[in-house]
């Protein structure tokens, strides 16, 4: 029972994170702590975010923007590395509510530079995939974190989610790697992350049919949705930590 919960689950997030790019990891880790304890939850979901990031390549593979996917991924990947090595050295509460009041204060301030038309440059992709690849590194997930990031690159909706997903992926391939080379990913485990990002896959390509009806419009208010109640639940888990 608690396997098809799972799978119910990661559908729904999948479908959910595949519409806003981001989610998932929110969504379903706490599902695989209360299946399988917090102590193989993060690796699992590791591997569950991995298939996650490459259904959502598949789906929007003609709109990847590769180069901003390099400008990120070259610093953001060993930086996701040494965060994941330093996953036990900051208090989460520290970390959450950092990251709560950050994303809480995009959602003006993302409508403020777009205002005055302001856009982030490759170099800033490479500066923020370096804080945010440290971050994930250390944390379950900071996809909101990245939201922002791309949609002041430019890109949005299928290039937003193509080029996020394919910025994200080497992250997590970098944080999977560490976790094995410190025995903290096992076959058994891994298989597990297989089981759930398998859920994760499927619902991105449902996905896909919704992100095409979406103005860019309508597409940016649903990320300052999400922004915001990711904000707020960080805020909420930070506060009664």
């Amino acid at each position: 029972m608690s396997l098809l919960f799972i799978l119910l689950v990661g559908l729904i997030a999948g479908t959910v994170s595949g519409i806003v790019g981001t989610g998932s990891s929110i969504m379903l880790m706490p599902v695989l702590i209360y299946a399988y304890g917090p102590k193989q939850a993060v690796p699992i979901m590791a591997v569950a975010a991995v298939l996650a990031n490459v259904s959502r390549i598949l789906a929007w593979w003609r709109e990847v923007d590769w180069r901003a996917c390099a400008a990120y991924s070259m610093t953001a990947i060993p930086a996701a590395a040494l965060g994941a090595r330093t996953l036990l050295a900051l208090p989460s509460r520290v970390v959450d509510l950092s990251i709560g009041v950050f994303l809480i204060a995009m959602v003006p301030l993302r409508h403020w530079l777009t205002h005055h038309q302001f856009k982030l440059s490759l170099w800033h992709l490479a500066i923020g995939g370096a804080v945010i690849g440290f971050l994930t590194g250390i944390v379950v997930s900071t996809g909101p974190l990245s939201v922002p990031l791309f949609l002041f690159y430019g890109v949005t909706k299928g290039a937003f989610l193509a080029t996020e997903a394919a910025s994200s992926l080497g992250i997590y391939l970098s944080k999977s790697v560490t976790f094995e080379r410190f025995g903290a990913l096992t076959s058994d485990i891994a298989l597990k992350g297989v089981i759930a990002g398998s859920s994760l896959m499927f619902g991105a390509f449902i996905a896909k049919r919704f992100v095409l009806r979406l103005e860019p419009d309508a597409f940016r208010l649903v990320m300052d949705g999400i922004m915001l109640a990711a904000g707020l639940s960080l805020l909420w888990s930070a506060a009664t930590s």
